[in-house]
């Protein structure tokens, strides 16, 4: 699968100097024209792709059907096909390592339109998280915005951002800044 990006947070270089742990997440794709499957997160006023952490020993696909299934209620996930990988580095908030290195493996998916429940986790619901159609540019303008004018955004909105604007370009064909 091919790197979308490699994203290095400021905190943490030099990489050499720093005890690291691997993540693995999916992340799920999902357009109908111009909209996209997003969640929308209160605390942060942000929007994100659905997907999140791979279970020890989980296909990543089937991780990223779980995670979509749980965050968005989707029905009858089809027509699976790879998008990228973005990886990061950012700092870890626990003393046991430095540094959290995330691949996050991208997928462009087909779902039912009619969304099921949500199977939230507790810090979930306590972020105010919830599943949303949204035109994709609006998204875009949304989590600019948060970037610039919020204290509270979480550091995932820039990884966000990117492949948002990334999806537009590539699957929509339509210029974003």
């Amino acid at each position: 699968m091919r790197v979308l990006r490699t994203s290095v947070h400021a905190d943490v270089e030099p990489l050499n100097e720093k005890t690291m742990f691997d993540r693995k997440a999916a992340r799920a794709i999902v357009l109908d024209g111009n909209n996209i499957l997003m969640l929308y997160t209160k605390r942060y006023h942000d929007y994100t792709i659905p997907g999140g952490g791979i279970d020890d020993g989980e296909d990543i696909i089937e991780g990223m059907i779980r995670e979509l299934e749980e965050e968005t209620g989707a029905k009858n996930i089809r027509n699976i096909q790879e998008f990228g990988i973005y990886e990061e580095y950012r700092p870890w908030y626990k003393p046991d390592f430095d540094v959290m290195h995330m691949t996050s493996y991208c997928y462009l998916c087909q779902i039912d339109s009619e969304l099921g429940e949500t199977n939230y986790e507790d810090y979930e619901i306590k972020n105010g998280m919830k599943p949303v159609w949204i035109n994709i540019y609006d998204a875009i303008a949304h989590n600019e915005h948060t970037i610039a004018n919020s204290e509270k955004k979480g550091m995932s909105i820039e990884r966000e951002t990117f492949l948002l604007k990334l999806i537009a370009k590539e699957l929509l064909q339509k210029k974003v800044a």
